[in-house]
């Protein structure tokens, strides 16, 4: 009896059609896709930290460029006062020198100023300081050698003393104990980061410098430019610091709400690599209570030693909390993906039409305007889920390159919007020279015509004083019955030739330059009124004179005189119904230095306060067609050429009075 045939078993599970099926439709979404996912997730977390690394690189670069503009700043301005005429002329009588410095100290808004000349005598701004052993500086020998030089350096306690006592308290700062920071025994610092410049002048040096300790407006200046409103999202806060050694001696990095952490130290790990090696820092970093990404730089004195840092940075948390959030975004995401996915893709298993209509629908939703539409049919593994693949991979590249070309319009667009902007700054540049050119002409043509008309003047002029003196020598004394009429006529040729000669004298002025010996406010007012004595006639305007100068000012005549007509013939605009026109003069002793002061004043119409405020402006005028806004422009520029000020004060209605102060001057030009 023959054997029956064995039973084929059933295949196990894992080799059943089914199985592979859901090995097929599963395997994509549950392991590849988180895994493709997760590298690109990593990968765009390291971009998105070298973006960060990037930007706070940037304006590093800014912060050190604008700290390297001060040290610029301030060794032009020493360089350009110690070539200056005013330095050279002052006098060597006692305490002189000092007060000059002292005010050109203020005025330049440095810390200090002295002068240490050929044979070591020492003047000092604050007055007073003492200054041992000076030309152990670098920048004060390179002076005294005839180079200037600017550079920072680090005074200890006794320096700032013995230049001023102020510094050296400015200068110290309580040390607070900071985490993370290198040990220490000190408790306060009491050295100063200061701006040292110094430039030959007079056979010796001038220096000056500014004290960084506590220098809040530098650092609050150098935290604009580097973080304008704007740059910096909501939640996130530039910084910037100026570093002594390791110690914050200016930073507006707050300790608490409101205070501010001086005193306070940089890492330790910071502090070995910019401090000890030299090197930049660019990573995130321990910033007093929280992690800032960062930028460090050394700071070197004109020794050629690391004292110092200069650090910008911006908080870190509000960029991790954007990154976590963006990770939870994309695993709930991911997850409502794989949730919704892995049921359509085992249904879409059973069939072989449904990745056509896939493909369709995808295709139908690019062609209206959706360029992230995709197929998802990443996980067939036939011929038609190939060609949806190669599909969804042409739209990737369709979707990158209208990206690519998007942003590559918009950055012709800002090109083309700043290209535009230039042309526009230059073309109104342009224009400005150009008006101011063609004022320029007209006022020479102006000045010419003048001369020639004064000297036609006087030739009929001549004729009739001769002819007159002719006319009194043949009457002998038949012409006294007549003598009051040929006085009348020699006062009016008198009268005549006294304007026909301040008419040149105001058309060339270069022919009747003053001997340097200063003038008079008060005769120049009155050889003025004549000029304007029409003007103020055909407009009604009484005029009052109330001059008691008493001294004389260092201000050119002509330019003085060119002020007071601009003045005048504007208040007599402003009164066109007639008016009062007061000038006057008055000497005033409570400043540092005699001054004199001209106050030009009117009863006409006055102005506004936003007019007032641009008065001064080039090019601004009021009068339309009528003026070429140039005259309070210059009339301010000659003022200030000539040690003074000029303010205005006008409110509607209450008319209008200009005020000029001049130095006074002793009779030879020099200060009283």
């Amino acid at each position: 009896m023959s054997e029956p045939n064995p039973v084929t078993p059933a295949p196990r599970f894992w080799r059943s059609v089914r199985a592979r099926m859901l090995v097929i439709a599963l395997l994509p979404a549950l392991i590849l896709l988180p895994l493709v996912l997760a590298s690109t997730v990593k990968n765009w977390i390291d971009r998105f930290d070298e973006v960060l690394t990037a930007k706070v690189a940037s304006e590093l670069t800014i912060a050190h460029q604008h700290l390297a503009g001060l040290l610029s700043r301030r060794g032009a301005d020493i360089e350009a006062l110690g070539q200056s005429a005013a330095f050279v002329a002052v006098g060597d009588a006692p305490g002189a020198l000092d007060a000059f410095l002292e005010e050109r100290r203020a005025a330049l808004g440095l810390d200090f100023l002295y002068f240490l000349d050929q044979n070591g005598a020492l003047h000092t701004a604050p007055s007073g300081g003492r200054i041992p052993d000076a030309t152990r500086w670098p920048v004060v020998a390179a002076a005294l050698a005839g180079r200037a030089q600017v550079g920072i350096d680090i005074f200890d306690a006794a320096a700032l003393e013995n230049l001023s006592p102020d510094l050296a308290r400015r200068a110290q700062l309580p040390l607070v104990d900071t985490r993370a920071a290198v040990p220490t025994d000190r408790t306060e610092e009491t050295r100063g980061m200061v701006v040292h410049a110094a430039a030959p002048a007079r056979g010796g040096a001038l220096v000056g410098g500014t004290l960084l300790n506590r220098n809040l407006a530098f650092i609050d200046e150098i935290n604009t430019l580097v973080y304008p409103v704007g740059r910096l999202t909501d939640g996130e806060q530039g910084t910037a610091t100026i570093f002594l050694d390791d110690v914050r001696i200016s930073t507006n990095v707050r300790l608490f709400e409101d205070v501010r952490a001086l005193g306070t130290r940089v890492s330790a790990a910071v502090r070995a690599r910019v401090l000890d090696e030299g090197q930049v820092w660019l990573d995130r970093a321990f910033v007093v209570n929280d992690w800032y990404v960062s930028a460090y730089e050394p700071i070197v004195d004109t020794f050629g030693t690391r004292v110092g840092m200069l650090y910008v940075g911006f908080l870190e948390s509000p960029f991790k909390e954007a990154e976590r959030q963006t990770l939870i975004e994309i695993a709930v995401t991911l997850m409502l993906v794989l949730a919704i996915s892995v049921p359509i893709l085992l249904r879409w298993a059973k069939g072989i039409f449904a990745p056509l209509e896939r493909m369709n629908a995808a295709i139908e939703k690019v062609e209206k305007g959706d360029l992230g539409a995709r197929t998802g049919l990443a996980s067939a593994q036939d011929e038609i889920g190939r060609v949806a693949t190669h599909l969804d991979n042409l739209l990737d590249q369709l979707q990158e390159r209208d990206r690519a070309l998007r942003d590559w319009n918009e950055e012709l667009e800002a090109r083309v919007k700043d290209r535009t902007r230039d042309l526009e700054d230059a073309n109104r540049q342009i224009e400005a020279t150009t008006r101011q050119l063609i004022v320029s002409e007209k006022l020479a043509s102006i000045g010419e015509i003048t001369a020639g008309v004064a000297h036609e003047i006087n030739n009929p002029l001549a004729v009739i004083q001769g002819n007159l003196d002719v006319v009194r020598e043949d009457l002998g004394a038949r012409a006294d019955p007549l003598r009051t009429e040929f006085t009348l006529i020699q006062e009016q040729i008198q009268a005549i030739h006294i304007l026909v000669s301040k008419l040149l004298h105001f058309a060339r002025p270069e022919e009747y330059a003053d001997s340097g010996s200063g003038n008079d406010p008060d005769a120049v007012i009155r050889d003025t009124m004549p000029l304007v004595q029409h003007l103020l006639s055909k407009a009604r305007v009484e005029v009052e004179l109330d001059l008691d100068a008493g001294v004389v000012v260092a201000m050119n005549h002509t330019e003085l005189q060119q002020v007071l007509i601009n003045l005048m013939v504007n208040a007599v605009q402003a009164m066109p119904e007639g008016g009062r026109l007061t000038v006057r003069t008055r000497r005033q002793e409570a400043t540092e230095r005699p001054m004199v002061c001209i106050a030009v004043s009117d009863t006409g119409t006055g102005m506004a306060p936003d007019v007032l405020g641009r008065i001064f402006d080039p090019f601004f005028t009021t009068k339309r067609s009528e003026g070429t806004g140039l005259g309070l422009s210059i009339s301010r520029n000659l003022v200030t050429r000539g040690g003074g000020t000029i303010t205005a004060d006008s409110a509607p209605g209450h008319g209008t009075r200009f005020e000029i102060l001049l130095p006074a001057v002793a009779t030879g030009g020099q200060a009283l």
